[in-house]
């Protein structure tokens, strides 16, 4: 396994364990990823016989390099020709039934690897001269590895009771690797999920935006719907589940229908925010789902319904409540209009109508509303699929032309003071938005002149007269 360690800091460190006479390995992630063959991150996390501490101030004075030293976790970090490196002294864990902290004491690298989460991230290389890039691997990790296996080096149960944590990250690994999780493990995590309580919230997010990012994130979803974690950490979602049927007739199941969603916006983007607007974008089916004994289910107004929810549920979840949050409201509030545009001849003034509340989203909001396409009919799929195409070329060809995109009115509400004479209030609004209208609709084009000439008409109208000769 040597040819894992080339980099030139293992070798320093190498000098430095034997000259200290201490044990020095390599472990977790790194070693993983080695044996996994996938592309080195700069991240390496050592575990010393001893005090981590000690020997990584020893390090940064052999390598000049400043250490940041983290006493209450016993870690200290230092960075060395762009490699991350993190040093902890072997530890055994006790737990308490109220919390994931554990309590900690020396321990040996037996010790170290039984607390580790998973048996993939308890393999260590030794960095010793006389066992220099030896692999320990207790536990089977690389035999996991070849089977493509997430398993936990003890009982599972007690790795995930002790921890809740865990739980959520052994469906991570699974759906980032593409393994899959060993069937004692999933068991136990659906014994032990009302412990996920005891964990914050941001670190619960913070591992589910990483399965959100995955290449195929249903993957992870199925696991925590499948578990029970969903119905806990983000009962929304989970609420999407199940198919209603009255007189023979049913509904799709828009849980498993935002998945596939979700699946082919990351297929095509690798925006967050772009896929948090895919799992939001149905969210409020279930409280707008109606049956109409004429045409059957409906869920009217749940785009609408589904924007309001949707600060609400980034506050629950920890997510950002800031441009993001508005980004994904905006995208779940308009994500129909394409579908029915595509549907429908398509009109000038639609078009404008959609550009202009669209501004700048528009293009995640046409690749969102193409992964909603999700229907089993190849005819029906195709057919939205080619209009779409139009739709799309016609939002070129209208915004080439008319520039409604993030739209400025181009005569200001000091402009309409200015001609009429007159204050701030109701009257300037209310010729602003005739102009605007006029506009979108295509009564006039996007031009400050025309757009002049249509406000002094509309202010006479309104019996308005004043400064309308005013040069402006």
């Amino acid at each position: 396994m040597r040819e894992n360690l080339q980099h030139p800091i293992f070798q320093i460190i190498r000098d430095l364990a034997d000259t200290e006479q201490v044990e020095c390995y390599v472990v977790g992630g790194y070693v993983r990823d080695c044996i996994m063959k996938r592309s080195f991150k700069n991240d390496v996390d050592l575990v010393v016989i001893g005090s981590g501490i000690d020997f990584a101030s020893k390090l940064g004075d052999v390598l000049h390099t400043k250490v940041a030293v983290y006493k209450s976790f016993g870690t200290a970090m230092l960075v060395h020709d762009g490699v991350n490196l993190e040093f902890v002294g072997a530890r055994k864990e006790s737990y308490r039934s109220n919390s994931r902290k554990p309590v900690v004491e020396d321990g040996t690298l037996e010790d170290d690897q039984n607390r580790r989460d998973f048996t993939i991230n308890a393999m260590a290389y030794c960095l010793n001269a006389d066992r220099f890039g030896e692999l320990v691997d207790p536990f089977g990790g690389v035999e996991d590895i070849q089977n493509r296996i997430i398993r936990t080096p003890l009982d599972p149960n007690i790795t995930f009771s002790d921890d809740p944590l865990r739980m959520m990250r052994a469906i991570r690994f699974a759906t980032q690797l593409n393994f899959k999780i060993d069937v004692k493990a999933i068991q136990a995590i659906a014994e032990n999920v009302e412990r996920i309580k005891i964990i914050s919230k941001e670190r619960i997010i913070d591992e589910l935006n990483k399965i959100v990012m995955a290449a195929k994130p249903s993957v992870g979803f199925r696991y925590l719907f499948d578990t029970g974690l969903l119905k806990i950490i983000f009962p929304a979602m989970y609420n999407l589940y199940g198919v209603d049927i009255i007189d023979g007739r049913g509904h799709k199941d828009n849980f498993y229908h935002t998945l596939e969603v979700l699946d082919n916006v990351a297929a095509m983007s690798a925006d967050l925010w772009l896929r948090w607007a895919a799992i939001m974008h149905d969210i409020a089916k279930p409280a707008t789902k109606r049956y109409d004994k004429r045409i059957g289910w409906t869920f009217h107004g749940h785009e609408d319904r589904g924007a309001r929810m949707v600060p609400k549920l980034f506050a629950e979840l920890k997510l950002p409540l800031h441009d993001k949050m508005k980004f994904v409201q905006k995208l779940v509030q308009l994500h129909l209009r394409p579908i029915v545009l595509a549907q429908d001849i398509v009109t000038d003034s639609a078009v404008r109508r959609l550009l202009y509340e669209a501004g700048d989203d528009i293009d995640a909001l046409m690749l969102l509303c193409h992964a909603d396409v999700t229907t089993k009919n190849e005819f029906k799929k195709k057919k939205y699929r080619n209009n779409f195409e139009l739709v799309k070329q016609k939002l070129k060809d209208v915004e080439e032309r008319d520039r409604i995109r993030n739209w400025q009115p181009p005569v200001s509400g000091e402009d309409i003071m200015a001609l009429f004479g007159i204050g701030p209030g109701r009257v300037v609004g209310t010729i602003k938005n005739a102009m605007r209208e006029a506009i979108l609709e295509g009564e006039i084009p996007n031009s400050r002149e025309e757009a002049l000439a249509f406000i002094i008409k509309k202010g006479k109208q309104m019996g308005l007269s004043g400064k309308t000769n005013t040069v402006l």
